[in-house]
This record gives C-alpha cells, structure tokens and sequence, in this order.
C-alpha cells in the first residue's frame, strides 16, 4: 500500500513538472490581473472575479496551454536530457502513452468549456492548440521563425480576453507590445541555455545558426526597443505605483546587458534565464499597483 501510495505521489509530481503547474497559476493569477486593472478598469472587482465567461476563458487557456507543455516535452524528451537531465528523469517517471493520453484529454476538455462562452472562443482555441502542437512539432527547430511563435503563443491568452471585453485602449496595446519583447529576450536566452541540447538534436536556434555573439546582439537590440514602450507607460500613461516596476525594468535591463556580454558558461544563462522569469512574474504582480487608491472601492 505504501508502495503503491509513493508511486501515485511520484507520477503526480511527474505530471506536475511535466504540464509545468507553477506556470499555470502565474498565468491565471496574471489573466484576473490583466482583466481587472488592464481591461475592466471601470468594473468592480467582485464582478469581474465572480464572471462565468471570464472562469471558463482562464481555465481552457490554462488547459491549453498545459497540454502544450506536455506535446513539447513529448517531442523535446532526448533535447531535454542533455539539458535538464534531472527534471528529464522525474518528467519520464510518466509514460509517454499517458502523456498523450492526458494531452488529448486536456484538448478535448478545453474544447467544451470553451463552448459554453461562445461559438468564437472554440474556433480560437482550436486554432491555439493547432499552434502549440505545430510549435512544439516543426516550428520550434527554425531559427526567428521559432522565437516569434513562442512569443506570439505566451501573448495570444491575453489576446483573448482582450477580444472579450472589447477594450480598445492604445495602453493595452503599449503593455502587450512590452510583453511580447521582454517574452522574446526570455526565448533567446533560454536558446543559449539550451544550445548543447539544440546542437546535439539539430534544432536550427539562432544561437545554434548565427552563434551566441550574434544572438547577444539581438538580445541588446530587443532590450533598447523594450526600452520605448516601458518610457512611453512612464511618461504618457498614469499607471499609478507599477510606474516603479518600469523604472526597476530599465535598470534592471542595463545590468543584464553587462552580465549578458561577459556570459560563458551554460550556468551563466540559467542565471539570466531565472532573472527573466522573475521579472516577468514581479511584472504581473505589479498590475495590481496601477490604481491601488481604487482597489477597496471597486471590492464593493
């Protein structure tokens, strides 16, 4: 029984690590966010938080995109183990056929939920999970054609609920635009972490194509132009107290170029990499600070 318990506990975690369920609650915490203080600014909170469509929107993105998690891991398992042996091990701890098992589950679960919002949601996931599939499949292995897509397929759930309240404000545009590049870095980095793996397994990565100077050099071109959309949401935007997180992501940036420029070692862009991603969950959090004056108002 024991035996039993501890294998259920083991192919759980497997699972877990495998549909990457940390990145699920950051995206879902990073959709009320969005939809609270970026596009229903004027709605109270309770009715934002307590709106079906909205639940069922969040939720199929977050089915979505675990299922996504599982196909790359399907398809990316011997790049991985040169990688990240120790997260290969516990990830194959799940068999393949349950894998996709679970990925088709997952799919077709999304599918529905989707339905009950609207007959435009279901085509949009479809087509989002054809993407992620075609990604993880072909696109990922080219170079450009690669980091386009994984930033374009970070951005697209938010695209949705953008399309769901109909807010047109050219703010949201600035922010989505500052996502996509500060997603971009994130990706070309993350291709220089895994430059070993995408060597060995012949993925076409920029770094693998162009080398890591040239993709240094990229990276520094996309930091410079996420520079513009963070001084715009500055000096033209009253974004209340997240004006702190833009001014920190400037600094911040200019001390990841040094470190970026004097990186040789493959832990040296693993320490990038984890910055990054810390940036952008700060980043989420600090949604919360653009109207705090009118967050206990909008609570009733």
């Amino acid at each position: 029984m024991a035996s039993g318990s501890r294998k259920i506990i083991l192919k759980f975690f497997s699972l877990f690590s495998v549909v990457r369920g940390y990145n699920i609650l950051v995206l879902v915490i990073a959709q009320y966010l969005a939809s609270i203080f970026i596009m229903a600014p004027d709605i109270p909170i309770r009715d934002v938080v307590l709106d079906s469509n909205l639940f069922l929107i969040v939720l199929s993105s977050s089915l979505a995109i675990a299922s996504g998690y599982i196909i790359n891991n399907f398809y990316d398992s011997e790049k991985d183990l040169i990688n990240r042996p120790q997260k290969t091990l516990l990830d194959n701890y799940v068999s393949q056929n349950t894998k996709l098992g679970v990925y088709f589950s997952l799919n077709f679960l999304c599918v529905i939920l989707a339905s009950y919002v609207a007959f435009k949601a279901v085509i949009f996931f479809s087509v989002y999970i054809f993407l992620l599939w075609l990604y993880s499949h072909k696109l990922k292995k080219y170079p450009f054609i690669g980091t386009l897509t994984a930033s374009l397929l970070a951005t697209l759930p938010f695209f949705i609920i953008f399309v769901y309240y109909q807010n047109f404000a050219p703010v949201i545009f600035i922010h989505a635009f500052f996502l996509f590049l500060l997603i971009s870095i994130r990706e070309l980095v993350k291709d220089l972490e895994n430059l070993r793996g995408d060597f060995a397994q012949s993925y076409y990565t920029i770094p693998v194509i162009y080398g890591t100077q040239f993709t240094r050099k990229l990276i520094t071109f996309l930091v410079l132009l996420l520079f513009i959309p963070a001084f715009i949401l500055i000096n033209s935007y009253d974004i209340g107290l997240m004006l702190y997180y833009f001014i920190f992501t400037v600094i911040f940036f200019v001390a990841f170029i040094i470190k970026l420029w004097n990186s040789i070692h493959w832990h040296d862009y693993v320490l990038l990499h984890n910055f990054l991603k810390f940036l952008i969950v700060l980043g989420i959090f600090s949604i919360a600070l653009i109207d705090i004056q009118q967050v206990i108002k909008r609570l009733f």
